[in-house]
Order: structure tokens, then sequence, then C-alpha cells
């Protein structure tokens, strides 16, 4: 089976070597050139566990291949996937103008039937817009070329998509026809051997189905994350409080752990689309709204400790911190509550000392020279007044406290994801500021 997956990002290019692992033919398609070279030598433009050997093992196995043009990719092709960026618009709405692009393009070059597939996050009733930009290129080319929409949300994790792709939990596709229905289930088929199911639905609920998704996960987080606000007003802690609800079948465990607010380029944006869908049809969605409230509260948590240990003095102040992306095994720093922390900081007069094993390139990008950089966690806490950790990689788990005291000048731990003990810290001299904690 031959597929093409137009958009090499995140999604797009963990979804064209996943599938070419599974045995299909893929090629993948961007129009950034640059990205389609670096591609083609087996250099992997982001940073995710596990796939960049799949992607160089499948090159070397001639079933992945890069392309910077849809029509070099198409011909032999049955089914494919548009798989690239829906950013927020400023009303929160996703903008299409991507998706739309390569409806067109498809439209230009379409000379055989083919299945599209929409695996960007969209909004209802893209996949109808999509499929009325491809009739009305292929109209304007005086040709009758038949192909059918289906819609296939993705429900992958930064820093678990591989195994999340080759091992899914569900997958969703939505289709209005029994063609459809039996080219998606022959190539997806590899992936549901352990019995995990291909929910076929309408079109429709398809693509509303992730949002829903990622709203619920977000209020989770938000909600445990008010909790947290709430125990740290009343002296209890947010940990025994987690454990006591999250026994509960009812409720459970996932999901429930406080700090400082989501990101990604996921749920903000997920969560802001279908805002944006439910006013636009005169509906307010209003637990979903104060999740957003509660999570642009949470973002300042942090900052408001510090503030308010430093008596509203924070210029010349040193502050070490540990971790930039939004959360660990990424580099992806979009939203991330480490960077709006720091951006906070340097507004305030602070000097910014700053770590992480994988997103200081993408920081540099966004931040320049503006903080400084290490290459090592403690080199990030030399004459530091303060230490914040913000995103809660392995090699944070368990530092040398010691080392920690002699290198700080001012012992004061601010933990953004209530990993250490506050008591053990405590005990060591440390003055400790967890999320929710006594």
């Amino acid at each position: 089976m031959r597929i093409m997956v137009v958009g090499s990002g995140y999604v797009g290019l963990v979804t064209g070597a996943c599938f070419a692992e599974s045995g299909v033919n893929v090629t993948c398609v961007d129009v950034d050139t640059n990205k389609i070279q670096q591609l083609k030598d087996g250099a992997i433009p982001i940073y995710e566990p596990g796939l960049e050997g799949i992607v160089r093992s499948n090159i070397d196995k001639k079933r992945l291949s890069f392309a910077a043009d849809i029509k070099e990719g198409i011909d032999g092709s049955e089914v494919i996937f548009i798989a690239v960026g829906t950013p927020p618009g400023e009303d929160g709405s996703a903008d299409l103008k991507h998706v739309l692009n390569v409806a067109k393009e498809i439209g230009h070059v379409l000379t055989k039937y083919i299945v599209v597939v929409t695996k960007s996050t969209v909004p209802v009733g893209t996949s109808e817009k999509i499929r009325n930009t491809i009739q009305y290129e292929l109209d304007k080319r005086n040709v009758s070329i038949p192909f059918d929409m289906a819609s296939n949300p993705e429900f992958l994790k930064e820093g678990a998509a591989i195994d999340d792709f080759l091992k899914p939990e569900r997958i969703v596709i939505g289709i209005d026809n029994e063609k459809t229905r039996e080219i998606m289930n022959r190539l997806y088929m590899p992936f549901v051997l352990n019995n995990h199911p291909i929910l076929f639905m309408d079109i429709a609920s398809a693509e509303i189905t992730k949002y829903a998704a990622n709203a619920m996960l977000a209020t989770r987080i938000s909600f445990i994350n008010e909790i947290a606000n709430l125990c740290d007003i009343l002296g209890a802690d947010i940990n025994n409080v987690r454990k006591g609800i999250g026994s509960d079948s009812r409720i459970g465990s996932k999901f429930i752990y406080p700090g400082t607010g989501y990101g990604g380029s996921c749920f903000p944006k997920d969560v802001k689309a279908i805002l944006r869908t439910a006013r636009d049809n005169g509906y307010e969605l209003n637990v979903i709204k104060a999740v957003e409230k509660a999570n642009e509260y949470q973002k300042n948590v942090i900052f408001s400790k510090m503030t308010k240990f430093f008596n509203d003095n924070l210029k010349n102040k040193i502050f070490g911190i540990w971790g930039l992306s939004f959360k660990p095994k990424t580099d992806d720093i979009r939203e991330s509550s480490s960077i709006i922390l720091i951006e906070k900081l340097l507004a305030a007069g602070a000097s910014v000392r700053a770590y992480d094993p994988a997103a200081i390139n993408e920081t540099k990008k966004l931040l320049g020279n503006q903080i400084e950089y290490t290459s090592d966690p403690y080199e990030a806490l030399i004459n530091a007044d303060a230490v914040a950790l913000m995103t809660e990689w392995s090699e944070f788990h368990l530092p040398d406290f010691n080392r920690m005291s002699e290198l700080m000048k001012g012992k004061v731990i601010f933990d953004g994801r209530n990993i250490y003990d506050p008591a053990q810290l405590r005990k060591l001299g440390f003055t400790y500021f967890g999320i929710g904690r006594r």
C-alpha cells in the first residue's frame, strides 16, 4: 500500500514514519525545502524519543521518502493525509489556511480516485470545506475524478508519540461510505492486533472527538490545580487529597497532578478552538471557559510565590531555572509555563540562568541572549537566590542537594511539579515552596 502525508512536522513525521514501520510505502511532503533536505539526510528537525531510529531505518529500506511537492508523490497513493498546522487565530479559531492550501494543491494534481484524510486537528465542518475546495479545483480543470473524505484525529502525546501510534488505545476514523471504511481498515489493521478498537463514526463526530478529549484532559488539570491552590490557603496537602480522590474508580489518578498549568501545542489552542466553535454556533461552553481562565491564573502561581517571598523586589535577583519545555521528553516550548515565568522575571529586573536537556535551542530562538543558558543543571545554580523546577525531567528527580546548597546564594526552592519532599529539604536548610503542599 502507498500513501502520502502532507506536512512533516510533529504529527506528519510521526504518522509517516510509523506507517512506514508497518510496511506501507510513504512519501512525506513539506513546503519547507530545508526541512525536506534535512530529512533526506536522516536528520530529524524535532525532538521525539525513538523517532530518529524509525525514520533512518525506513529511509534505508526505501519505504519512507520525502518530497517538497505533492505532485512528486501522489502517483500510486491510495490515501493522502493532511497533517499541516492549524494555529489559533486572534479570535481563538483554528486557522485553516494551510489545510485548505493543501486541498487546493490536491485538486490541481489529482488524476485518479483517492481518500483524503484530515489528520490535523480541525473544527467540525472542515472536511466538507476540504471536499468543496478539491472539487472546485477539479471543476476548473473540467475533469471528473472521484475522491472520498475521512477524518482521523491524532492522539499523540509528545514524548511518547511512537508508542501511542504503534500501540494505540483507540483509532478514531470518521467516514461517510463503506469504500472508505474498507481502505482505512486495511491501512490500520496492523496497529489494532493488540485488540484496541478502530472506532468508525460519522465525520463530524470524529472531528469533534479530538477537541472534546483535549478539553476533558485540560479540565482535569485545571480542576486539580484549583484544589491545590485552595490547599495552599487552608494548610492542607494536595498529595493527600489527590490520593484520596484518585482512588475512586469513577475519577482515577490520571491527569490529577497539580503543577504550573498546561501548555504545549495542543491543549491551549484546542481549548480556544472548541470555545470558538461553540460561540459561532450560539452556545457558551461555560465549564471549558472556566478551565481556560483557571489555567491562565495557574501560569502565574510560581511567580506570585517568588514575589511574595522576596517582598515584591526581584530586581537584581538571580534565578536558576530547571526545565524550559512544557513537559519532559520534548523540546516544545509553546505555551510553556517556564517561558512565561522567565519573561515575568526579566520584566521585574531579575537575571535568569536556565538549563534543559532538550529545549535550549528552541528557547534561544525565542529569548535570544536575554538569559544565560547552561550545559549542566548545577551550573544554573551558581550564586542563585533561588531555583525553580518547572519541567519534571528525570534528571531533576534526585539531585545532589548538598551540592545545590554550596552553589546557591539563597537556599530557596520553588517546586513547580511537587517532586521533592518538603520535610527533607527543610531539614537540609532549604526554604521550600510547592503547589498546594504544607
